[in-house]
């Protein structure tokens, strides 16, 4: 029986946000947690109970230099959205992101280098499946490609997955030992941590799509197209929990050369699924429970496979 003496110290920052919000109560069952975020309330406005205010953009390391001391693993799931500041606050344009994008690798630069000062063991980032995106949107969506992995080279099409890229490679430089020791590190490349039932897919033309964050590739013109690449992007919550539960706890994530770095992608283990879960399973020996086909069988006879189903054929995309 694990006593509190022996339980993990984590540090979550974006404590306040829609990820964290997932993860939290087991959280707090589990380690003992120290949480900071911009701010104190979720998206909501409650109160977020024990998050401590801190800007990790902040260059002066000095200023949260002490909240890393003593700690055993970081979780880090802060980010600065990029927000045009209308009072529609629809999302930037793409072009005009990359002044956001940089301040959210100067934050993530920020915790790898105080968790290395602070003698930090490891460092769990959430990354995004935008970090390499553009297979997905060139290749999988026009059926030139079945399943991407998270060996692969990370490139994306726009600079909010760039970023996530830069995260992972930043990573590395910390994890091989350049600097003197070897701070552990795993990215994880999350996918759609949210509700893909069938109800936000209904109106079958361009609605989700022209309102979706990031550009859109071959086969993904309509609702019934985004529907079938959410399903197999799905990451429901006791998932996304035991995920980052398991990057947190597992001993040994060192690859063949002996170097702490690695990537997952963060999905349940979805039928339709085009991101590799290989890694999550074989290193942290991640066990999803949920299945999107079967979660939601319901919307995806109705929208997808039923008698008066219109969609086109293929797993995603149509």
């Amino acid at each position: 029986m694990t006593t509190r003496e022996d339980r993990k110290t984590v540090l979550v920052t974006g404590a306040s946000g829609y990820v964290a919000s997932q993860m939290l109560p087991e959280f707090r069952r589990r380690y003992e947690l120290r949480l900071v975020d911009v701010t104190d309330h979720d998206r909501d406005g409650n109160l977020v109970e024990g998050v401590e205010v801190v800007d990790l953009i902040d260059p002066d390391r000095d200023h949260y230099r002490h909240l890393f001391e003593g700690v055993d693993a970081v979780v880090h799931l802060g980010y600065k959205h990029s927000r045009d500041g209308g009072a529609d606050g629809e999302d930037m344009p793409q072009l005009e992101r990359f002044p956001v994008e940089l301040e959210n690798v100067q934050m993530a630069n920020n915790v790898y280098r105080t968790a290395f000062d602070a003698g930090v063991s490891r460092v769990v980032m959430a990354s995004s499946n935008h970090a390499a995106d553009w297979y997905e949107y060139t290749l999988v969506h026009s059926s030139k490609k079945d399943m991407v992995f998270p060996d692969e080279l990370p490139l994306s099409n726009n600079f909010y997955g760039w970023s996530k890229g830069a995260y992972e490679l930043l990573g590395f430089v910390y994890a091989c030992g350049a600097f003197g020791r070897k701070l552990e590190v795993v990215q994880v490349r999350i996918g759609a941590p949210r509700d893909t039932s069938g109800k936000h897919y209904d109106a079958g033309l361009d609605t989700l799509v022209e309102k979706h964050a990031e550009p859109q590739g071959p086969g993904m013109t309509t609702n019934l197209g985004l529907f079938k690449r959410d399903l197999g992007a799905h990451f429901s919550e006791r998932d996304l929990t035991q995920l980052f539960r398991r990057a947190v706890d597992t001993d040994d994530i060192e690859d063949s050369h002996g170097i702490p770095w690695l990537i997952v992608y963060g999905i349940s283990g979805n039928t339709r699924a085009f991101w590799s879960l290989e890694n999550a399973r074989r290193v942290l020996g991640y066990q999803p429970e949920d299945d999107s086909e079967v979660k939601y069988a319901a919307d995806v006879q109705r929208l997808l496979t039923g008698h008066d189903a219109n969609a086109r054929k293929g797993r995603v995309g149509g």
